[in-house]
């Protein structure tokens, strides 16, 4: 997926939120699920985050991960591992982000056994063969720009019967591609959802929340480009899922 000009916008205020962010109030950058099939119980401090969490939730109880070895590529601030190690409690929990600056932060704001970030890409992971049961990526794909190398780097890392579990979005053009990638890939498919539905509800019930954060971090200059990176509504990004432009999906797979 390219997005140009527009995408230059995002990485500017993801540079942004990891500069400024200094009292960790952006744990998550993803886009939410709400949904019937889910209703999770969360604490007084992770409310707030409720439909960026129950993206991660509805992906990771698809396999058992307690006592395995997971790791998040492109975990962006962290909020989704934190949460899964706490929740799932595997017995090692590795984030991996290509920006530094979010792997830094990650491991100075939590600190949980067995839980640690670093940098590193996607497409060229500094990993051992077969060293992971479980990989999760979320909503981070969409920016790689090649994903035939970062499909490679799953398989390669993954335990022999390990799950790859995968959520993002792509234009409605590019599903096709998207699926002939998946199916080359050496990974099975056990499971595959379109989602989009349950994002547009989510980018609703969550929208109040998002633009008091964005008016409280963000200069008036760039309140534009942070509200349509936030898919408030009516924002771009909003309408794209609205219209199912944008396709969001959740895969799940498993290496032989």
């Amino acid at each position: 997926m390219k997005f140009n000009f527009r995408e230059m916008l995002f990485r500017i205020w993801y540079w942004y939120v990891n500069k400024v962010d200094k009292n960790a109030e952006v744990l998550f950058m993803n886009y939410g699920y709400s949904g019937d099939d889910l209703n999770i119980s969360l604490d007084e401090q992770n409310e707030a985050n409720r439909y960026s969490i129950q993206l991660y939730h509805h992906l990771a109880k698809e396999t058992d991960i307690k006592e395995k070895d997971i790791i998040e590529i492109g975990c962006g601030r962290g909020g989704g591992l934190s949460y899964i190690a706490k929740t799932f409690a595997p017995a090692t929990a590795k984030g991996i982000d290509l920006d530094s600056r979010a792997a830094s932060f990650c491991n100075k704001y939590y600190q949980i056994d067995g839980l640690s970030f670093s940098q590193g890409d996607a497409q060229n992971l500094d990993l051992k063969d077969n060293s992971y049961d479980v990989v999760l990526n979320i909503e981070s794909s969409h920016r790689y720009p090649d994903m035939k190398a970062f499909l490679g780097e799953v398989s390669r890392i993954l335990r022999p019967n390990g799950h790859f579990l995968y959520t993002d979005f792509r234009y409605d053009f590019e599903m096709e591609d998207l699926k002939k990638e998946l199916e080359s890939s050496g990974l099975t498919v056990l499971k595959e959802r379109l989602i989009t539905k349950e994002v547009v509800a989510a980018l609703e019930h969550d929208d109040k929340r998002r633009r008091v954060l964005i008016k409280k971090l963000a200069p008036k200059f760039l309140h534009k480009i942070a509200l349509d990176f936030a898919g408030t509504v009516g924002s771009n990004t909003y309408n794209q899922f609205a219209t199912q432009k944008y396709i969001y999906y959740s895969y799940v797979l498993k290496k032989q």
